[in-house]
């Protein structure tokens, strides 16, 4: 995409973090914006951040892991806006060990990581490839290219969005669709991930580890703007990886190869 001006940017997990930074980075450029989050009160203050900026905006309670909500964030986007141009499927929250999470615990996850990131695509691809234009960016993580010990759960959700994406994209290009698609896999980042037992159900908070287990690493991440500002690259060039780690990124690539072929005898 090169023409952003008037055009409409819909971003789930929009109300914090990488989602609230790619708002702010789409509306500089003369998007208008819907935000879905499913926590209201910090959604309602996101949408006046952004309004008070002078950006045309619409904020849309969602879970992203019922479609039925995502259909109906479709429905209220095209009733205000007419049409989407962008979307961002970006909503996450971590998840930790494989071993000793319950599968409740798994369910969520996964419902918000993945399925979020496919009621996003089933829902609003239909629309893009139909218009002729626009760009699907899915937020994964370096922990979608290389397992860790601590958050299997998590990285389990965002290999499968690596995995989505590639091959969204490839399905794509050999159908000659002008969509783009582009997949985010940073590092540590300052967003509020490791708090994500806010927005968790009630009667699973107590098998969630304590937020204090990866805080420290994400305070001590990359600002949300860099992100923001390498997706909107993304976006322009049509790229498919957005790597703003990009020595981890090789370094996680190159763990991955030594498993696969240092095989032994």
């Amino acid at each position: 995409m090169k023409e952003f001006s008037g055009r409409v940017a819909v971003i789930t997990g929009g109300a914090s973090g990488i989602g609230l930074a790619m708002a702010r980075r789409f509306a500089s450029a003369g998007m208008r914006i819907v935000l879905a989050d499913i926590e209201e009160p910090a959604l309602e203050a996101a949408v006046d951040d952004l309004r008070s900026a002078g950006t045309e905006v619409l904020g849309v309670p969602t879970d992203v892991a019922d479609r039925e909500a995502v259909v109906n964030l479709r429905d209220t986007t095209l009733e205000a806006f007419g049409s989407v141009h962008v979307l961002c499927n970006n909503a996450g929250v971590v998840g930790h060990s494989i071993v000793h999470s319950p599968i409740d615990v798994w369910r969520w996850v996964v419902g918000v990581n993945l399925f979020g990131v496919i009621n996003g695509c089933n829902v609003f691809l239909p629309g893009l490839v139909e218009q002729g234009e626009g760009h699907v960016v899915n937020t994964a993580s370096l922990a979608g290219l290389r397992g860790n010990a601590v958050l299997g759960v998590y990285c389990t959700t965002k290999f499968a969005v690596v995995g989505l994406s590639e091959s969204l994209a490839e399905e794509l290009h050999a159908s000659g669709s002008k969509v783009g698609v582009s997949v985010v896999c940073p590092g540590f980042v300052q967003t509020r991930i490791g708090e994500s037992a806010r927005n968790m159900p009630a009667h699973l908070k107590a098998d969630q580890p304590a937020r204090d287990m990866i805080n420290p690493a994400v305070m001590a991440g990359i600002p949300a703007k860099d992100v923001a500002d390498a997706v909107f690259e993304a976006v322009v060039a049509d790229r498919l990886y957005v790597l703003n780690h990009m020595e981890m990124a090789r370094a996680a690539l190159d763990q991955r190869l030594s498993l696969l072929f240092d095989q032994g005898p």
